[in-house]
């Protein structure tokens, strides 16, 4: 695990399972715009989250590219999931500014519900064909620029399903906390 501090925020990035920090108050899941279990991420934390999620979850959708809700965890080790839907990559445009919106809107929403600690995965660079270098930028560089105005999440943690995202996530936040 790598560890940044700005701001006294601590930025972390690990390779592992989303739906297993069991250290973390909320999880981020890469969900789908009827946020209905499906494949990567968002399959994973309905999978480990049980039924009741899936029940929850059918009153909030569909959502749009760049929004964000929030639920309870139900069986995960977690308090609260909060379901950002990212851009398809070549369909839903300005891909970038989708994407930001889907970091500023779960940082918002932590915020709202005073959480103290955050786990993204990589949102869009699954089935939804981001570029994962393009999409590590916009998600590093969204987290950094919204950290003055965080009052209860002390802990964000990036966590990536593999070693070349971990690299990515690794090598970029090195660059934009001056810790390269």
């Amino acid at each position: 695990m790598s560890q940044y501090e700005l701001n006294g925020i601590t930025l972390e990035c690990l390779q592992g399972d989303i739906a297993a920090q069991r250290d973390l108050d909320a999880i981020v899941n890469a969900a789908n715009a009827a946020l209905l279990p499906g494949s990567g991420v968002a399959g994973a934390i309905h999978r480990a989250a049980g039924p009741a999620l899936e029940e929850e979850c059918r009153a909030l959708g569909p959502i749009k590219p760049g929004e964000a809700v929030i639920t309870g965890a139900h069986q995960l080790p977690n308090r609260h999931v909060i379901h950002c839907l990212g851009p398809v990559f070549g369909r839903d445009k300005p891909e970038a500014a989708l994407l930001a919106s889907c970091y500023r809107n779960a940082l918002r929403l932590a915020e709202q519900n005073t959480i103290r600690s955050l786990g993204f995965p990589a949102i869009s660079t699954g089935v939804f064909g981001y570029p994962p270098e393009d999409a590590c930028r916009v998600a590093v560089a969204t987290v950094i620029e919204s950290l003055n105005g965080l009052k209860s999440l002390k802990l964000i943690r990036f966590v990536l399903f593999d070693p070349g995202s971990l690299e990515l996530y690794r090598r970029e936040l090195g660059e934009l906390t001056g810790v390269a």
